[in-house]
């Protein structure tokens, strides 16, 4: 497939396709959709949608090399996880990346504020955990919640991505029990190139899936309360 030829119309198209790929979590009583804001609220809201999970955000933040911002040096992630890129070839002083976290850092505590609305975060033990972005190039973002999400024990967590660097993708390998990427294109180049529409996610549309998807997962699980089993049907 060339850059003329996009894989996905836009993040609902890419959701609904990484759905397709995680089938085989439907209707499991113990898992939960952890998408990371802003873009990847969207992906993960019809993930959940489809699997019939639960959703929540895991807020990540990435680190931006001073000058050059798009360019990631490493990422940190609630509970005070921080992971650091290897910068060959640069240097950056300390002085510098403390500057980089402490304004991160304030960036982080307060979009898990805003989105969550004092909805305190559903909780992780013993879950099968999926972390779902909108797409995957250096990998340290995801990576970040991988380990923070891996100090409040999942039973499993998985890594999901409708588009992703191949070599982002493996190397994931070694902190989450499942990766599951149906597009890694060579050469990848950038996330946005695979998408025909991809604008920027506002705080405003995250809040809105999220209360969305909070609404329809809670309708879900009343409806099969109220529903009697199937040997008590007529």
């Amino acid at each position: 497939m060339s850059i003329d030829q996009p894989a996905y119309r836009d993040r609902e198209d890419a959701g609904c396709a990484l759905a397709e790929k995680l089938s085989h979590y439907q209707d499991q009583a113990n898992v939960l959709v952890l998408a990371l804001p802003r873009g990847g609220v969207a992906i993960g809201y019809e993930v959940a949608k489809a699997l019939h999970a639960p959703l929540d955000v895991f807020v990540v933040r990435k680190l931006g090399l001073p000058g050059h911002e798009e360019y990631a040096m490493g990422a940190i992630a609630s509970g005070g996880v921080r992971v650091m890129n290897p910068l060959p070839g640069m240097s950056v002083s300390p002085e510098a990346v403390a500057t980089v976290l402490a304004r991160e850092q304030i960036e982080l505590q307060r979009r898990e504020a805003m989105y969550r609305e004092h909805r305190a975060p559903i909780s992780i033990a013993g879950r099968t955990v999926i972390l779902v972005d909108d797409g995957l190039a250096t990998g340290s973002t995801m990576r970040a919640a991988a380990l923070a999400v891996r100090q409040q024990h999942p039973a499993r967590l998985v890594a999901a991505v409708p588009v992703g660097a191949s070599d982002s993708c493996k190397t994931l390998s070694d902190v989450v029990d499942e990766v599951v990427c149906p597009f890694m294109p060579e050469p990848f180049r950038a996330v946005s190139l695979w998408y025909e529409y991809m604008p920027q996610a506002s705080d405003d549309e995250v809040k809105t899936l999220l209360q969305k998807a909070w609404r329809e997962h809670a309708a879900l699980k009343l409806g099969q309360r109220q529903s009697p089993p199937a040997s008590a049907r007529p």
